[in-house]
């Protein structure tokens, strides 16, 4: 937009927010309105009625006569009257209406700057927001990472303990086989060991029996053998007496012999008869003795046998009651060990149970806290997602007010920059040729010329002075950077003869900061605003192509091949456009940067590749 047009003036809206009002461009119609309350009683004049107007010969139907001719002139003069009167007010109406407009515009200005801070101190909130909410999201992933890991060990140590536990009632299956073999043999040896008690108490009333028997034959062994010793004692009493009745005999057959003469044969016969019964019966006695004898000893060979027989019994008996008492120690010790070895698989059964159920509980816990804990992230994991949509629309609507602010300020913009007078433009004496209005309406967007004493006034969007720094030219071309950076298509350009200085505004003097120009001062923008928006998940790819159009003919500025050699003469380049509005140049290097450091080379190796260069 060149100034304040006077008069009808049509503004078109952006591309872009064609597609925001429906694929139609808006279009904004200033032009001359109705003026109902003026002189003209109402009639309104338009270009065609003006230029008929003005294209009107007086033809009075009677040339000579003057009345006629003067009646007709008064009334074309009437006519012009009305017409400029009627532009005169439209011009008032239209300075009006120009004011309202610019009170409104600046309204608007003030309105958009401060929903643009209060958009601002959203939108850092919302970043501020977004970011707790990331590290408290990142946070909680690692918490969840860390509990899940927790919970893939308690899950291993739960199958570990599982797989124990199965192998314990694996292997206490063959224990408790064995146990109950055990148990079985236990109470069958216990049955045993009754048994063998009950028989080793009738073994021991036996014994007891016997050796009752054994005393009793023992005695009636002792009673035999003083019978014996009283029979031999009698036998030999017996012997004693026989000897003597022997003696007696033989002193008696002596004294026979001797008394044969005097005695008579009765008497010897007698005392003969009474001598043989005598001895015939201590024979009797004798043999009855000695039968008594040999019965006794029969007997008591008997007893001593049978008392042989009971001995080796009772020997017997008494080895099979130690065996049978050695083994049943030996069950009674081997249930002992096995009742230790049950009571400790018990035991470990109950540990590896209660370390179980310590491990479902934890397990249990685990999951509930894991649960609680997508929850908890769900609901984070929503209002991020709530806080991004608002960022996402908080940044759409700042994108459109920032390009309704740039509507209003206008689509194109012109601004004017006066460079300062060098020694050689002016001498001293001469007056000043450029000026600068000081009126509200043109303070900072008019400057006049003075030429051939006649001066010449021109009004533009922006008006920079010679003491303009850089920076304050950059601070109007940024709203215009922001604008490219969402999305919108920019050109900035400088226009002017040699030496008026567009180099330096558009590159500034390398080597110091404060005098950067246009092009480094935007891309340090640009990389900023990209580093910015990547840590809230943007992402950003960025492509740079540097040509020159000299004398008609397209020149890659940033090509491997030097400027004069043949395939660089040869190499065309045509301008093409696309459906969707878009202008590239065919066959033009196209280079991938990452940084500010990246575009500045480039920008000198463009510089050095210009033709007035080389």
């Amino acid at each position: 937009m060149v100034g304040p047009a006077n008069g009808g003036r049509t503004v078109t809206s952006r591309q872009v927010l064609s597609v925001v009002n429906g694929g139609q461009d808006p279009v904004m119609r200033v032009g001359p309105a109705s003026i109902a309350s003026s002189d003209c009683g109402g009639t309104e004049f338009t270009r065609e009625d003006v230029e008929a107007l003005l294209s009107e010969r007086i033809k009075p139907k009677n040339k000579f006569s003057l009345k006629e001719k003067c009646d007709v002139m008064a009334d074309y003069i009437k006519r012009l009257k009305m017409c400029i009167k009627w532009f005169q007010e439209l011009e008032a109406d239209l300075l009006l209406e120009q004011d309202k407009h610019w009170k409104m515009l600046e309204t608007a200005e003030k309105k958009c700057n401060d929903i643009e801070m209060v958009m601002g101190q959203k939108e850092e909130e919302l970043n501020s927001i977004i970011v707790a909410l990331r590290k408290n999201y990142t946070a909680l992933q690692e918490k969840l990472a860390k509990e899940e890991s927790d919970k893939l060990a308690a899950m291993v140590s739960l199958n570990k303990e599982k797989d124990a536990r199965l192998s314990v009632e694996r292997s206490q299956a063959p224990i408790k086989e064995e146990l109950e073999r055990a148990q079985r043999e236990s109470s069958s040896a216990n049955q045993k060991i009754l048994s063998l008690n009950d028989m080793y108490k009738r073994l021991q009333e036996y014994n007891t029996s016997l050796q009752q028997y054994n005393s009793k034959l023992q005695a009636e062994l002792n009673q035999t053998n003083e019978i014996l010793k009283n029979v031999e004692k009698e036998k030999v009493a017996v012997l004693e007496n026989l000897s003597n009745l022997r003696g007696y005999c033989t002193s008696l057959q002596d004294q026979l012999t001797a008394t044969k003469v005097g005695e008579s044969n009765d008497e010897a016969m007698k005392l003969k008869d009474a001598l043989a019964s005598e001895v015939g019966c201590l024979r009797l006695d004798l043999q009855q003795v000695r039968d008594e004898r040999d019965r006794q000893l029969s007997h008591v060979q008997e007893l001593s046998v049978e008392v042989l027989k009971y001995k080796e019994l009772t020997g017997k008996s008494a080895d099979e009651l130690r065996n049978l008492t050695t083994k049943s120690n030996e069950l009674e010790a081997r249930c002992a060990s096995q009742s230790d070895q049950i009571k400790q698989l018990q035991e470990k059964l109950d540990a590896a149970e209660n370390k179980l159920a310590m491990s479902d509980l934890s397990a249990y816990e685990i999951r509930t806290g894991y649960e609680e804990q997508k929850r908890v992230n769900s609901e984070l994991q929503f209002r991020l997602d709530e806080a991004e949509l608002k960022l996402v629309e908080g940044e759409a609507l700042r994108k459109k007010l920032h390009n309704t602010i740039l509507e209003l300020k206008g689509n194109i913009r012109v601004f004017c920059r006066v460079r300062p007078l060098l020694l050689d433009d002016a001498a001293e004496d001469e007056p000043k040729a450029v000026s600068f209005p000081t009126t509200t309406e043109n303070l900072g967007r008019g400057i006049e010329l003075l030429q051939h004493g006649q001066k010449h006034s021109f009004v533009f969007d922006k008006v920079f002075v010679p003491e303009s720094s850089q920076e304050e030219v950059f601070v109007e071309v940024s709203q215009l950077v922001q604008s490219a950076l969402d999305g919108y298509k920019v050109c900035i350009f400088a226009y002017g003869q040699t030496g008026s200085g567009k180099t330096h505004t558009m590159m500034g003097t390398s080597g110091n900061d404060d005098d950067k120009g246009l092009i480094p001062r935007s891309l340090e923008q640009i990389f900023e605003s990209r580093q910015t928006l990547q840590n809230q998940g943007w992402k950003y790819e960025m492509q740079v192509s540097m040509l020159e159009i000299y004398n008609e003919t397209i020149r890659d500025l940033l090509t491997i091949n030097r400027p004069g050699s043949t395939e660089a003469r040869t190499k065309q380049y045509v301008i093409k456009h696309d459906a969707n509005g878009n202008t590239h140049v065919s066959d033009l290097t196209v280079v991938d940067v990452r940084s500010s450091r990246e575009v500045a080379f480039l920008l000198n190796r463009a510089a050095q590749s210009r033709y007035w260069h080389t």
